[in-house]
């Protein structure tokens, strides 16, 4: 994955019906509204000697064994060790991969124990063995940096180069050259590691995010913005556009039969597509990636889920459950930025990424952008208010801050010491309700920035939402649950138990790193989102 989230799940430890969970004695129903997906945004490819193709996840921090004939997944190395972003196999077997953020580089011979060859490179991101069984990695988005790793895990990490402009999924040629895409140049280019030394082999891409080679020696790249799929002569540097995919392509690999398989981050898909007549075929696939924060409005009757989606910017109609797609991550001309967490109040929709500190604020009924505000510190939420300013929880300063001015350049302080600011929701009078998830409580803050506790001993609350009738709706990720909250009294009431909720997190990270979601519509319908099954679910009185 590109720009990657270093988040954790083990996917397959909880089964759920698709049709009704945890309903609480309450007289509530709980129905899955969007069905969930095998991924949590899927990234590096690798194909072994037996043809078995395995698939990595940096979001949910686990290696996958694909079936091709039925077009599903099965977790080969859980979490966290099975964080994925690219995945390579020795000429004796031995399969390696790579820890976006975590740093971390493993690999594992056979069903053998998993081993740390090296540790301490955040942004580790591509790697490829030589004929000869040495490996080399480089750093990407966190770092721009090639190396030689010992695969006996002894020797540290020997740097080669750096400064490349980020050397993205590469592959040794038949000539014992690096071949590989640099990701912010548009180009693909080739290594002699030995001399240390790269030229150019073709130009004129978009973004170019991973390279492989076919037994013809053809050279076979990927454009993430464009969503192509390009045959390129390593000699001289020709192109050929073979199949028009969609973009956020992440990687690709080629089995002995020179069948190319591609990975997609937002479809949560991979394709196998005909190197001959570019025809693609869906092995699996995703209607989410890896849902976050929601936000509902209602029109006419109508609720409708606006959903960050982490790879892709989404609506889900609350009563049919049909998802649709104003944005996706790296599409040519896009401007999204890794959305986890969202909100929406009349004509607005904002989506934050604590990932890349930005808020972004969307026109909800066109779908284009009217402001993207970068510099926070890991923001969790954020609302616009009557005054225009917009509101921000964020983690890093635990702080609410209010953007205001130009481009919301004038940014100050409403109040600080907040532990784990997470969703927010706005009552009346610049009143909000903040869920603090590292001190288990729910707060109010008033406008001048005064602040009680309403709620408190919860166990990771995380998203919140204002009922109709006045009640806080709120995601107690850390008891997978979801609550109702009275502001007045601080009564809490189970509305729903045993949810998939709640994806656990990396060290650095929050409780889960993927906020979940709830929304309520104008009837007192609620909806949250699942980040364990990437699902959108909605909870009615029965």
């Amino acid at each position: 994955m590109k720009n990657r989230l270093a988040l954790s799940a083990t996917v397959a430890a909880i089964v759920f019906c698709s049709t009704s969970i945890g309903a609480s004695a309450q007289s509530y129903e709980v129905t899955k509204l969007v069905p969930g997906s095998a991924f949590h945004g899927v990234h590096g490819l690798g194909i072994d000697k037996s043809g078995r193709l395995f698939a990595g996840s940096v979001a949910g921090a686990a290696l996958y064994e694909v079936d091709r004939a039925n077009g599903t997944a099965k977790i080969a190395v859980a979490s966290p060790e099975g964080m994925a972003d690219d995945i390579a196999f020795a000429p004796d077997g031995t399969m390696a991969w790579t820890g976006f953020l975590t740093g971390d580089l493993y690999s594992r011979k056979g069903d053998g124990p998993v081993k740390k060859l090296a540790s301490g490179l955040p942004g580790i991101n591509s790697l490829a063995f030589r004929k000869d069984g040495r490996l080399y990695a480089t750093q990407v988005f966190l770092g721009d940096a090639l190396y030689e790793i010992d695969v006996e895990g002894v020797k540290p990490p020997r740097k080669i180069m750096e400064k490349m402009g980020g050397l993205n999924g590469f592959e040794f040629g038949p000539d014992d050259k690096l071949y590989g895409p640099l990701w912010f140049k548009g180009q693909v280019a080739r290594v002699d590691v030995d001399k240390a030394e790269l030229s150019v082999v073709a130009d004129g891409f978009k973004i170019p995010a991973a390279v492989n080679f076919d037994s013809k020696g053809n050279l076979w790249v990927v454009d993430t913005a464009l969503g192509q799929l390009v045959k390129v002569d390593p000699r001289s540097g020709a192109k050929k556009m073979v199949a028009q995919l969609k973009p956020s392509l992440d990687n690709l690999a080629i089995d002995d039969k020179d069948r190319i398989f591609v990975s997609n981050m937002a479809d949560n898909g991979i394709q196998e597509v005909d190197p001959e007549t570019g025809a693609a075929k869906q092995l699996i696939i995703g209607k989410l990636a890896l849902p976050g924060g929601i936000g509902v409005v209602s029109d006419g009757g109508k609720d409708t889920i606006y959903v960050a989606d982490v790879f892709a910017y989404r609506t889900v109609d609350g009563a049919t459950g049909e998802v649709s797609e104003p944005a996706r991550m790296h599409a040519d001309g896009g401007t999204l930025e890794y959305p986890m967490s969202a909100t929406a109040k009349g004509d607005d929709v904002l989506l934050s990424s604590w990932f890349t500190g930005t808020v972004q604020l969307i026109d909800r009924k066109s779908g284009k952008t009217k402001e993207m505000l970068h510099g926070f510190k890991a923001p969790h939420d954020a609302i616009k208010l009557g005054d225009g300013s917009i509101l921000v929880n964020e983690l890093g300063s635990k702080s609410l801050i209010r953007a205001s001015g130009e481009h919301g350049k004038d940014r100050t302080v409403v109040t600080g010491a907040l532990e784990g600011p997470v969703g927010m929701v706005e009552a009346s009078g610049g009143t909000v309700y903040i869920t603090e998830a590292f001190a288990g409580q729910v707060s109010k803050v008033e406008a001048n920035g005064e602040r009680t506790v309403v709620a408190k001993n919860l166990k990771g609350p995380e998203g919140i939402a204002l009922a109709p009738d006045g009640k806080l709706i709120v995601a107690e990720v850390g008891a997978k649950r979801i609550v109702q909250i009275d502001p007045a009294s601080g009564t809490v009431t189970e509305i729903a138990g045993n949810l998939p909720i709640g994806i656990p997190g990396t060290p650095g990270g929050l409780p889960s790193n993927i906020p979940t979601g709830v929304g309520v519509g104008a009837s007192g319908v609620i909806y949250f989102s699942s980040d364990i099954e990437n699902a959108i679910y909605k909870v009615t009185k029965k």
